[in-house]
């Protein structure tokens, strides 16, 4: 299995095209040989959980069943001859499942992967459909959680991304290595407790947390590939 992000980003006038896009692939992905899985997405602005959305900015993650299968939509698809016709800019990032833990619309979409032994850069995921009574306990940590995590040692990147405004949201980030991860998320203090909370107040009615070990990436987004010379595929 490999899995794969796509952030594509259109100019300001093609925004109606890519809101398009969201409907329009969704059918080809239905029928592209090899994925297994797939969430088109919009953006946050800031790289966490967002409640002002990058109408610019649109993602696709998927699963596939081999490189090979994703080679093919990449070099042959619609999808792909889209993206390089009318976006600015795309950042396309694989990986392999190290751990995954939850569901996702009720599918586990990277398996039961339980690898421990890995030592590396590490992508994680994290994804969640939160409760309607919870959202205002959900949005008012949000910008510190953001915070936090974008000043944390051993933070690479991330991007916000989402189904749906407000209550379907993740984020893909990617960080040095596991332990970087663990110190942010378990002894980050502030977000220590948020986890805490996400819990005892019932925050999610369906989460899933995954582990990724990056494979290779290419590509710019806002003029830049977000890994260049901070990490060695």
């Amino acid at each position: 299995m490999i899995v794969s992000l796509t952030i594509v980003r259109y100019r300001k006038a093609f925004i109606p095209l890519a809101l398009l896009a969201m409907a329009l692939h969704r059918l080809l992905l239905m029928l592209q040989k090899g994925c297994t899985f797939w969430k088109l997405m919009g953006c946050g602005r800031n790289g966490s959980f967002d409640l002002k959305p990058d109408w610019q900015q649109w993602g696709l993650l998927a699963t596939w069943n081999s490189r090979a299968d994703f080679d093919n939509f990449h070099q042959r698809s619609f999808i792909a001859g889209w993206w390089r016709k009318l976006t600015t800019e795309s950042w396309t990032l694989l990986a392999e499942p190290l751990q995954s833990h939850g569901t996702w619309d009720g599918d586990m979409p990277f398996g039961k992967p339980d690898v421990k032994s890995y030592a590396g850069p590490v992508a994680v995921l994290t994804r969640a459909t939160i409760n309607l009574n919870r959202l205002k306990n959900f949005w008012s940590h949000v910008d510190a959680a953001a915070r936090v995590m974008a000043s944390s040692e051993g933070y690479i990147t991330s991007v916000g991304i989402g189904e749906a405004p407000v209550f379907r949201q993740a984020t893909f980030s990617v960080w040095e290595s596991l332990d970087h991860v663990k110190a942010f998320a378990y002894k980050g203090g502030e977000h220590a407790d948020i986890i805490k909370k996400t819990r005892s107040e019932n925050w999610y009615s369906e989460e899933l947390f995954a582990r990724f070990k990056p494979v290779t990436a290419w590509g710019t987004l806002h003029g830049a590939d977000p890994l260049q010379g901070k990490i060695k595929f």
